[in-house]
């Protein structure tokens, strides 16, 4: 099973329509237009496979790039092979989707992502907050410090209506899942919630849409959904 068989396999499982959702938010050709889920087949013949999920990452080819993410060995990737994807990730849902959900299940996450946070980069920071959501929302409460957690929803507070465009998207997640996911401060990231009130994101070819994190984290109270966790990260 090496590259080109790959390639082809997922050719073979291309569809027009998604491939044109995958488009209209921000991926570009080469692709082929392939449903995650579809995906899932493919990942059990092959498992966990870095060297292949380096030459797919680097093929340019975003249903390549986003499988590489899936077969994946995040422990035996480091700082500068993070930073190498990051490179790649030419939009939200490989720096989001793939990059920052493959660092969330390695060692060296939090390290990493308080790196990206700090860069100025939009990519980079959405990037870094995306990553900590997946954190939060897949390990125990016990493994974050309280201190950080809080001090990084104060930041958000400071700078969310200033930050780039996915960055705020990311921002507003992380409050929402602390809020929702991280219960020692559950009733901060409620107050948070408050302070921040609803973000505006402007964008140049589609309607402005507001976020509003306090009211998601309602509805999850309502649910019964506070102290949630996904039992994995990746698919």
């Amino acid at each position: 099973m090496d590259l080109e068989w790959v390639m082809n396999e997922l050719e073979a499982l291309g569809k027009e329509r998604t491939k044109k959702i995958y488009l209209s938010n921000g991926a570009r050709e080469p692709l082929f237009g392939v449903a995650t889920g579809e995906m899932k087949p493919l990942f059990r013949k092959i498992r966990i496979h870095q060297p292949l999920a380096e030459q797919l990452y680097a093929t340019g080819n975003y249903d390549a790039m986003y499988f590489a993410g899936i077969i994946a060995d995040p422990k035996g990737m480091s700082a500068a092979d993070y930073d190498r994807w990051m490179d790649g990730a030419y939009f939200y849902m490989l720096s989001d989707y793939v990059v920052a959900v493959t660092l969330a299940e390695s060692d060296i996450a939090q390290q990493v992502a308080d790196r990206w946070i700090d860069s100025g980069e939009e990519l980079r920071m959405s990037g870094g907050w995306s990553c900590y959501c997946w954190l939060l929302g897949n390990r125990k409460d016990h493994e974050f410090d309280e201190g950080s957690i809080a001090r990084m929803l104060d930041r958000v507070e400071q700078t969310i209506h200033d930050a780039p465009e996915r960055a705020q998207f990311a921002m507003n997640q992380f409050i929402y899942t602390v809020g929702v996911s991280y219960v020692p401060l559950h009733k901060k990231a409620v107050e948070t919630a408050k302070g921040v009130g609803p973000v505006e994101i402007k964008r140049d070819k589609k309607p402005s849409s507001l976020l509003n994190a306090y009211d998601h984290i309602q509805k999850a109270v309502a649910k019964g959904q506070i102290g949630f966790k996904r039992k994995h990260v990746r698919c």
